[in-house]
């Protein structure tokens, strides 16, 4: 039962990163009008390195599709650990509102990771 529920809950998660990682190329969904001034000035310095959200918008379709599949499952994990850190903390620090999903996101990340730590060993051994 445990591992089915990992299995939904990572196909799920996979699905929300290769849905995130697509708008960021193709701009499909719309921009809240209501986001606070201090998130809006992050996005645009953010979108001042014409390189970086094609590049993190990359990285979430490919953690998403690896984290879709058991057995890429743990390499998905580390490909998008580094975006799923800048998410948590953009809730942190700029936009708290979004905190409660984004820690929600966290607990299944690091599920995946403590699912995998045994392929992870031989990187720290």
């Amino acid at each position: 039962m445990k591992q089915k529920l990992l299995t939904g809950l990572s196909l799920l998660f996979g699905l929300l990163l290769i849905n995130g990682g697509l708008n960021k190329f193709f701009n499909y969904m719309p921009v809240p009008e209501n986001l606070p001034e201090e998130l809006v000035k992050d996005s645009t310095a953010l979108m001042e390195i014409a390189w970086l959200m094609p590049l993190i918008g990359f990285a979430e379709v490919l953690g998403g599709i690896l984290i879709i599949f058991p057995k890429t499952r743990a390499l998905g994990a580390l490909v998008i650990f580094p975006v799923m850190v800048g998410v948590l903390l953009t809730h942190l620090l700029v936009e708290p509102s979004g905190l409660p999903i984004a820690l929600v996101i966290w607990a299944i990340l690091l599920w995946i990771i403590y699912e995998n730590r045994k392929k992870y060993l031989p990187m720290v051994s």
